[in-house]
């Protein structure tokens, strides 16, 4: 078992959905059952999964987990240029999230390969 909160990516990824929590509340009040709530799930799950996965005793079962979290932080992606391109916040916000977001994937992407080669 691994200590999820030593981790960096655990780490970026709950700034990250603190981030969206915040921007998400400039959205639209119609959106609050819509893309709000699929923005905040995804940035949710990133930092979820990452957690559970580190409770797993096998790499394949915590490899599988962090597959997922990459999974979510590309479909945050997707809502966040989404929101973007219907001008739910302001340029420079959408884009410093969508820049965290990037950040998240790539940290997944390198503890993912990290996990391969062991």
């Amino acid at each position: 078992m691994k200590d999820f909160k030593k981790l960096n990516v655990w780490q970026k990824s709950m700034e990250l959905v603190t981030s969206v929590y915040k921007v998400s509340k400039e959205f639209p009040v119609e959106e609050k059952y819509g893309l709000i709530s699929q923005i905040t799930r995804s940035a949710v799950s990133i930092s979820s999964n990452i957690a559970e996965g580190s409770s797993r005793f096998s790499e394949r079962d915590y490899f599988r987990f962090l597959e997922i979290a990459l999974g979510s932080a590309f479909e945050l992606e997707t809502q966040l240029l989404i929101a973007n391109k219907l001008n739910y916040s302001n340029s420079k916000d959408s884009l410093d999230l969508i820049e965290q977001t990037k950040t998240v994937q790539k940290m997944l992407s390198g503890l993912m390969s990290k996990l391969k080669r062991s």
